[in-house]
């Protein structure tokens, strides 16, 4: 039995692949399983990583501002995507697949359309409310299209084999215990909150969290935890002095990145964060209330549509990053705390929207689709 991974560009695209072939391996350790990706992008070094072969297939997205700078990096994209669809046909020539696997970037779209062209069975899985452009392309050829929610289904081609299966969920999210993480942490009884802006880090966020924490500390009560991102923490420190926080005081963990998430959702009571795919789908696992500030810089503004599903649910608040200050941030968090009732209403419509057996749903149409049933 063999499959074929296609994905790349993003976490969001590569972690749901490494989720579903990590279920299926587990149950199936006899079979052959392949990614395809940019042999430039972060996928080069996650999937190996991940214990997975990897095919290298060079292609380059486009970009949409118009400058000298880009109209010459797209006059490369396109060198690249035309001779993408060769390689992905020789690839899928010399591997033999039982079944095509995308998980979105733009190495899925020749991959899992030569498959589809040399008569092999394709899937593709979507993990945002607002699909990207190959999910879009994909959805009128793959043999099968799964959507991490009913939303998405309005953005694509109609009267297609859509199926609504969630996104994959690491297992520790899912049987994380509150009590042990916040004795874990040491957060007590105080109101425990979580910020991120992503593994880089997010400039608007850590300005806003650093006077956020300055009222914090005022007002007592509060245990913060928050992740400044590779970039922004050499300056976070500055931005803590100009708030006039001590970066030591009780109450405070700040961190580069957050390695133990599953402890840190569990223990909050209130998360901060961008809205990315896999994020919205641990926080409504977790049952967490949160405030989302979708990130801008992100192809078809898609973290905004995943947003906007949370609060159309009055599972989450959203806040655009063009309106964030850090007088607004702080307002946000004093009216949610104040109202514990609030917080719980929150996360309980968080937790109601979750899919928690997503990887056995995407693991039963996989099924489906291979010989015999697998």
């Amino acid at each position: 039995m063999k499959i074929l991974f296609a994905c790349g560009g993003t976490a969001g695209h590569i972690n749901p692949a490494l989720a579903i072939a990590g279920y299926f391996r587990a149950r199936h350790p006899e079979a052959q399983i392949l990614f395809a990706g940019n042999p430039k992008g972060m996928e080069a070094r996650l999937i190996p990583a991940a214990g997975y072969e990897f095919a290298p297939i060079e292609i380059m997205g486009f970009q949409r501002q118009l400058n000298w700078f880009n109209v010459k990096y797209n006059l490369r994209s396109v060198g690249c995507l035309a001779l993408s669809w060769g390689r992905a046909k020789r690839l899928i020539q010399q591997f033999g697949p039982d079944l095509i696997v995308g998980t979105g970037g733009y190495v899925s779209g020749p991959v899992l359309r030569e498959g589809a062209k040399l008569g092999y069975p394709t899937l593709t899985h979507e993990s945002n409310a607002y699909p990207g452009i190959t999910t879009k392309a994909l959805a009128r050829t793959a043999d099968r299209v799964l959507l991490s929610v009913e939303e998405a289904k309005r953005y694509l081609p109609p009267n297609r084999p859509y199926v609504v299966t969630g996104n994959p969920v690491r297992e520790e999210i899912l049987f994380a215990d509150r009590r042990a993480a916040r004795e874990k942490l040491g957060v007590g009884e105080r109101i425990c909150i979580v910020s991120f802006g992503g593994s880089l880090g997010a400039r608007r966020i850590n300005e806003a969290v650093a006077q956020l924490m300055a009222w914090e500390q005022q007002a007592g009560g509060f245990y913060h935890i928050h992740a400044t991102g590779r970039y922004e923490k050499p300056r976070f420190p500055g931005l803590l002095a100009e708030a006039g926080v001590d970066p030591a005081a009780p109450g405070l963990d700040v961190r580069e990145y957050i390695n133990d998430m599953a402890d840190c959702l569990a223990a909050a009571d209130l998360v901060i964060s961008r809205s990315g795919a896999m994020t919205l789908s641990e926080l409504e696992a977790s049952g967490t209330a949160s405030i989302l500030i979708p990130s801008p810089n992100v192809a078809e503004n898609h973290q905004y549509h995943n947003a906007m599903v949370l609060q159309n649910h009055d599972a989450a608040v959203v806040v655009q990053e063009k309106e964030l200050t850090p007088q607004l941030l702080r307002e946000t968090v004093q009216r949610l705390t104040d109202d514990p009732a609030v917080l719980r209403r929150l996360g309980q419509n968080a937790q109601s929207m979750a899919i928690l057996d997503a990887n056995e749903r995407i693991y039963q149409e996989i099924l489906a689709l291979l010989p015999s049933g697998g």
